[in-house]
């Protein structure tokens, strides 16, 4: 919040007095507690449980104030609903014209789901294991066997490998933009929007603003690796010499969405489009970015023919890969679902069977497909 003041400081735009009394409010009540109340030496699971919900009803109240301060299109509503679609990485919004906004404040709403989408992560990777091997189920489903290998649940290592993925990709994805034509500010909040796959822009046609192929496919690019398990990631970030590209995971996640460019470009190419260059154009962009969750877009998908739309509407359940920032159901949960789904279909001729689950040759626990 304060960088957003000093952005907002240096630009002298009207968001500097709400920022500013934002940062204040936010300050004072958060040492409060540091203060007055007397550090725990240990945390119940039950308390661990109270203490992370409290932080996001907190984090999303203290990050409505500058909205609600600042006024215009933000009444009180509003202003929470634009803070809790911010840290949620929901994306969705309220406001009619972004570009309105002073850039003080489109810097804070778009740092909003850039630190929603880290905590997200580091709830589901570091905060749930933490809780103890009960609480183990939901972190389990986000981890694939070949994270495993690179987390073994151990907090500070988890803790470096996702910091060092997050940081990595904003970095390089900034700099990219950057070079493509962006502005430095613009290359910013758009990062935290492709990363945190969350969407939020500070252009009314978003994406679509910029016309730009160079830009289109950087974002692509990067859309698709956030939608990656961070631990895989990792992988190919540290250069180990572990096959990533073999995960099963990996390649059902590319062949969906390839095959829904596919799909796309060919259902569009002539009807809405005219050349086959351009059809994939944005064929590619919009899939990507409705399979990762992220919501970018750079044409009007409306008017796409009816098929097309019902493939973007598949790719909004299914989703990207388990253990990333995207929503939904997630492809890890497709291919346990309908392995379990063969696997009882087979039970039905041999009840006697043993047919384990596997993701990557890996067994996976009847706890964790029963969950």
């Amino acid at each position: 919040m304060f960088v957003s003041f000093l952005i907002s400081v240096y630009n002298s735009d009207s968001a500097q007095i709400p920022l500013l009394i934002s940062c204040v409010l936010t300050t004072l009540i958060g040492i409060f507690p540091m203060i007055f109340v007397p550090p725990t030496a240990q945390i119940s699971h039950k308390e661990g449980y109270v203490i992370v919900v409290a932080s996001w009803i907190l984090v999303c109240f203290f990050g409505m104030l500058p909205y609600a301060f600042w006024g215009g299109e933000f009444t009180m509503v509003n202003s929470w609903f634009e803070s809790v679609a911010g840290f949620t990485t929901t994306g969705s919004t309220i406001l009619n014209d972004i570009e309105a906004l002073p850039n003080g404040l489109l810097f804070w709403r778009s740092s909003t789901h850039w630190l929603g989408g880290i905590g997200i992560v580091l709830f589901v990777l570091v905060i749930v294991p933490a809780l103890g091997k009960a609480r183990m189920s939901l972190s389990r489903l986000e981890m694939s066997p070949l994270a495993k290998t690179n987390f073994h649940y151990k907090t500070n290592k988890t803790l470096r490998i996702v910091i060092l993925v997050y940081f990595g990709l904003t970095i390089a994805e900034t700099i990219l933009l950057y070079a493509f034509g962006m502005s430095l500010f613009d290359a910013v909040t758009h990062t935290f929007g492709t990363v945190a796959t969350g969407g939020f822009s500070t252009k009314n046609a978003s994406i679509g603003h910029y016309n730009s192929v160079a830009i289109e496919i950087v974002i692509i690019i990067f859309m698709f690796l956030a939608g990656m398990h961070f631990g895989v990631l990792y992988t190919i970030f540290t250069f180990k010499k572990v096959k990533w590209y073999k995960s099963s995971i990996v390649r059902i996640y590319t062949i969906l969405i390839v095959l829904g460019i596919i799909f796309v470009t060919f259902n569009t190419w002539g009807k809405n489009y005219e050349t086959f260059p351009e059809a994939l154009r944005y064929a590619a962009f919009q899939v990507v970015s409705i399979s990762t969750t992220t919501g970018y877009g750079t044409t009007d998908t409306t008017l796409w023919p009816p098929f097309s739309i019902m493939i973007l509407i598949y790719f909004t359940f299914q989703c990207a890969c388990a253990g990333s920032t995207a929503g939904g159901i997630k492809v890890d949960r497709l291919v346990i679902f309908f392995q379990s789904l063969k696997r009882q279909v087979v039970k039905l001729q041999h009840p006697q069977a043993v047919i384990p689950v596997r993701i990557d040759g890996n067994p996976v626990d009847d706890e964790t497909v029963d969950s």
